[in-house]
């Protein structure tokens, strides 16, 4: 049977939000690196992708370096299975939008802020998908530029659909209270601290 819950008055509605008030994070021990962690770890899960769909398919991944760039080669060649190569392209944004996704759509106790690595995974995801769409767009070992050639996707299509995922996702977290003060370190008070101090000699 599929239940469903009976609608609040405005009463209700305004009394329970007033109740729990958009609340900013509490500073923790390392906020930082434990940010900076979350953040490695979604780029990890990017180039796992990578590793994970040259394999499914059937390639040998390899790793190297592109004019000093650390880069994970397929092990195909596009030429002869294009629709192999844009899957091994596509699949590092695919996992990270699906982990930012799953971060955005898992239940949270109501009221809870979100830690620092977990806004460090997310801000992992959406940073990557702002450098493949303009940055790093047009170089030569580009995910955008392979998913171009082996598809019939032009480099703007691609950059749109995953720029407006990421917009999406952005415009998600800065209505969700838990990810208030999403990119700021707060101070003992919850507040963001700006200026300089001056020691002495």
């Amino acid at each position: 049977m599929l239940g469903v819950a009976s609608p609040k008055s405005s009463a209700q509605t305004s009394a329970a939000d007033s109740s729990h008030p958009s609340v900013a994070p509490v500073p923790q021990p390392h906020y930082k690196l434990r940010f900076a962690l979350g953040f490695v770890a979604s780029i990890l899960a990017h180039e796992s992708g990578h590793v994970i769909a040259s394999y499914a398919v059937g390639g040998h991944p390899s790793f190297g370096f592109n004019k000093w760039r650390p880069t994970i080669y397929s092990g195909i060649d596009s030429r002869i299975e294009p629709h192999k190569q844009f899957i091994f392209s596509s699949a590092g944004l695919n996992v990270q939008t699906l982990l930012d996704e799953a971060l955005l759509d898992w239940p949270h106790a109501r009221g809870s802020i979100a830690g620092p690595f977990e806004r460090g995974l997310l801000a992992g995801g959406i940073g990557t998908v702002l450098f493949y769409i303009s940055l790093g767009r047009s170089a030569n070992v580009s995910d955008v530029t392979f998913m171009a050639r082996t598809s019939s996707l032009s480099k703007t299509q691609i950059s749109l659909i995953y720029g407006g995922i990421a917009a999406l996702h952005v415009v998600r977290i800065h209505f969700k209270d838990r990810y208030a003060h999403f990119f700021t370190v707060p101070d003992g008070s919850g507040h963001l601290r700006v200026g300089m101090s001056l020691a002495p000699d």
